[in-house]
């Protein structure tokens, strides 16, 4: 997986908060709190772009080729292990942070910058809770392939179910996924 392709599936786990930040704006635009100057086009502008880039890194990373044929040993749902710290994190951005402040804007983009190095650089690929506000879970499975017995984290639809045969794309980078 190249950097960019990595970026872009990073980007793609704020989905939910650019949206959440879009209707803000567009409601506080509506009741005349705001006005369409520079700071607040181009922050609507670039949360466009980010959703955008996102949905894109997403199509990519689901795009993959390589599929194996596996069997389920064992799984664990990891979904819920990380999916409510960044639903807070959506939450403090979404009602308290007054985006509309060019400080605050620069201090929102820091922190995306900050927390994407770590995501970047740790592969928390599975970390990604606009999968799972869509549908997706995150499992920790115990799998074989033809050759070996193995343990990965892959994205599924649905639910998993043991011994069964599936086919997986797996990548080193902690975004594999499933398919019946």
């Amino acid at each position: 997986m190249n950097i960019l392709k990595k970026i872009l599936l990073y980007l793609s786990a704020f989905i939910p908060l650019y949206v959440l930040l879009l209707i803000k704006i567009s409601i506080e635009l509506i009741n005349k709190n705001l006005t369409f100057n520079i700071l607040n086009t181009t922050l609507i502008c670039l949360l466009c772009l980010l959703s955008g880039f996102g949905l894109l890194g997403i199509f990519l990373s689901f795009n993959q080729d390589k599929k194996v044929q596996i069997t389920v040993l064992d799984y664990k749902n990891l979904t819920e292990k990380h999916f409510l710290g960044y639903f807070s994190l959506f939450v403090l951005f979404a009602l308290t942070f007054q985006i509309e402040l060019v400080c605050m804007t620069v201090v929102f983009f820091l922190i995306l910058l900050m927390i994407g190095i770590v995501y970047i650089k740790n592969n928390l690929f599975y970390i990604n809770p606009f999968l799972n506000i869509i549908g997706f879970s995150f499992y920790s499975i115990e799998y074989q392939t033809n050759s070996s017995k193995k343990t990965g984290i892959f994205l599924f639809y649905g639910k998993i179910e043991t011994n069964k045969k599936y086919y997986a794309s797996i990548t080193p980078y902690n975004f594999n996924s499933i398919k019946k």
